[in-house]
């Protein structure tokens, strides 16, 4: 197996390396701002702390999903995932507000920049190290089905867009010595990884009260579902839900009341495992029924 493919590249692994490359960012970007002056700068690197906590809280979170089932827990560990998430989404929205605070105060207090360009240069490094690592994560969250890394991911993809906005002001400030224009771009740095927080808790929130399965992944079922015959089977209350990286879907399958019930059991059998190898990580259960009885859930009583 190639060792850069999706597969080989585990959210463990990845996230290990995330919080490797959190320290050194956040070495560079500190530089950076040391040596310039800029508040821009400034709310990069402390956008860059966010990212070192979130890596570690998300690497803490996907160990605990990786757990098996246990008495406490019968349908595993997966939604810790969920978790890290909205913990990232958090320490997003608080490092924005910092960054409001520290420009509104350097608008009080204009100050002239210095080193620029080796400040741009090791702000430049930076965000190609996060852009690189984000677009590796990005593959393996699709292949491995990880919120954990997903969210990971798009926090530094956004790190990236905002390091080149900031990256770009500080340059235009050396240029045309518009010192205002450092807090503002600092500001809307902030706004920008605020709305990215916001997104990333309301994600966790969805997962956390079992979000149907998505559309593509429905489609994969329904699909399945109908390779098998419906002159003598048919399908219905069919649900699902998501739970990290796992899928479940419940459903009913009415059949012959003549049938005995190893024949049910066995096509009953053969349905579960279509479904499962169709959507790798859904796990199915499918109670039978004979064809003239309907199950009923919709009394008032039930929904109470």
């Amino acid at each position: 197996m190639n060792t850069w493919s999706p597969e080989s590249l585990t959210p463990q692994k990845l996230l290990r390396a995330s919080v490797v490359v959190a320290a050194v960012t956040i070495a560079l970007k500190f530089l950076a701002w040391w040596l310039t002056g800029s508040v821009g700068l400034l709310s990069d690197a402390m956008e860059s702390i966010v990212n070192l906590a979130s890596a570690l809280f998300a690497l803490l979170m996907v160990n605990i999903a990786m757990r098996p089932a246990d008495a406490d827990h019968p349908y595993g560990h997966h939604k810790a995932e969920y978790f890290s998430a909205g913990f990232e989404g958090l320490l997003i929205i608080v490092a924005a507000v910092g960054i409001v605070w520290a420009a509104l105060l350097r608008f009080n207090d204009p100050r002239g920049l210095e080193q620029v360009g080796l400040g741009l240069a090791l702000a430049v490094v930076s965000s190609a190290l996060n852009g690189g690592l984000a677009w590796l994560m990005l593959r393996s969250a699709r292949v491995h089905r990880s919120m954990a890394l997903e969210g990971d991911a798009r926090h530094l993809l956004t790190d990236v867009w905002t390091s080149a906005g900031v990256i770009v002001a500080v340059a235009l400030v050396a240029l045309t010595g518009w010192l205002w224009l450092d807090p503002a771009i600092a500001i809307a740095v902030a706004m920008n990884i605020m709305r990215e927080g916001v997104h990333l808790m309301w994600r966790s929130s969805e997962g956390l009260m079992d979000r149907a399965v998505e559309d593509e992944v429905m489609a994969e079922i329904e699909k399945t579902l109908a390779q098998f015959d419906h002159r003598t089977i048919r399908f219905d209350h069919l649900t699902t839900r998501r739970s990290g990286r796992r899928r479940f879907v419940d459903m009913h399958m009415h059949m012959p009341a003549s049938w005995t019930l190893g024949r049910a059991a066995a096509l009953r059998g053969s349905v579960e495992q279509a479904l499962m190898s169709a959507v790798p990580g859904l796990r199915a259960t499918i109670q039978l029924l004979p064809s003239d009885v309907e199950a009923h859930f919709d009394d008032e009583k039930d929904l109470i």
